[in-house]
């Protein structure tokens, strides 16, 4: 290596220390801040940051009453992010969600379209259980997740910077909902699962909501410095072995055909994870490892993100369910692989 470019890459690293330092003082002041409104659900708080920090959107699952749709109205305010809440409904129609095109007439009479911006025009998108309506209109927001912008009557419209989209949804076992599109499940960075509350923290739920005040949430960073953090964690260093581990797991999650992975636990995958798993792993990996104050993924980051990474990317085949298996068993076989 020559002397300029040995220069170059120390100050590129020095550059990413520094970065990286203040990325950190405003990480932890983002945690502290949500920690005072939402009690308990640690992990699903870091798994909810980690998603937006890896700059991509997440899907909360579970039963009412769980604090989802607080943590999504929380997030807003503390990472600075105009926020906008759509409920979703049976009757929910596309055009209540993008816009639609309006008809105007002019001083002059003359008369013209005009494009009336929906919701989704907004940074921070939050979808109240979205399997409430039907798959027409969740289908609407496909373009819009993975191309950040949307077309309404064949006219481009892009939306702002950043772009997320947090949505909640009930378990599919409860009445009145419809599966989400394999494809619109994909964009979603993770599926996060919220469960209820250990003892202590629903004491304090009970407390902290039914006293005369409420804490409100407070902003800890804007979103110009949500966007730099972003860019940050695609320039985090990370190892090869980090790498290998990702396409290990994420190859041997997919069906016998594909000629990798352990034919004991591929033949019970219907369909497994595409490459958008593999990019998933890499960017939250990183951001994982920032919001715990380091500048390298590891192993260990991974084994914690396969699951939520995985789970709805992939579907056991009809025999598999037949004897039992779940999809949560066989993941935990497959982050066992990592050692």
């Amino acid at each position: 290596m020559s002397a300029s470019t040995e220069t170059s890459a120390i100050a590129m690293d020095a550059g990413i220390e520094h970065a990286a330092e203040a990325a950190l003082e405003k990480i932890a002041a983002a945690k502290l801040a949500i920690g005072k409104v939402i009690f308990g659900q640690e992990t699903v708080v870091e798994q909810t940051l980690v998603t937006l920090l890896s700059g991509g959107h997440g899907l909360l699952v579970g039963v009412p009453g769980l604090a989802k749709t607080r943590l999504v109205e929380t997030l807003g305010v503390v990472l600075g992010l105009d926020a906008r809440r759509v409920q979703f409904t049976p009757d929910l129609m596309p055009a209540d969600i993008l816009g639609s095109e309006i008809l105007e007439e002019g001083p002059d009479r003359a008369r013209s379209f005009r494009f009336l911006p929906g919701p989704i025009f907004a940074q921070l998108l939050m979808a109240d259980e979205i399997n409430r309506a039907s798959p027409r209109t969740q289908s609407a927001l496909l373009q819009a997740m993975q191309e950040q912008h949307v077309s309404v009557a064949g006219v481009r419209h892009e939306l702002p910077r950043p772009f997320h989209v947090l949505a909640t949804q009930n378990p599919l076992e409860q009445e009145g909902t419809y599966p989400l599109p394999e494809a619109q499940l994909d964009r979603f960075l993770m599926q996060i699962d919220v469960g209820y509350p250990d003892r202590a923290a629903e004491k304090r739920i009970m407390i902290a909501t039914t006293s005369a005040e409420e804490s409100p949430p407070q902003a800890a960073m804007s979103a110009p410095e949500l966007m730099t953090i972003q860019r940050l964690v695609r320039r985090l260093p990370i190892g090869e072995t980090v790498v290998e581990a990702i396409l290990d797991i994420v190859r041997s999650a997919r069906p016998n055909d594909t000629g990798e992975g352990d034919p004991k636990i591929t033949k019970l995958i219907a369909w497994g994870p595409g490459p958008r798993a593999a990019q998933a792993l890499m960017l939250a990996a990183r951001a994982r490892a920032l919001v715990d104050g380091r500048l390298s993924p590891s192993i260990d980051d991974l084994a914690h993100l396969v699951e939520p990474v995985l789970k709805h990317r992939m579907a056991l085949t009809f025999a598999a369910r037949a004897e039992g298996e779940s999809l949560a068993g066989v993941i935990t076989r497959l982050t066992a692989r990592l050692g």
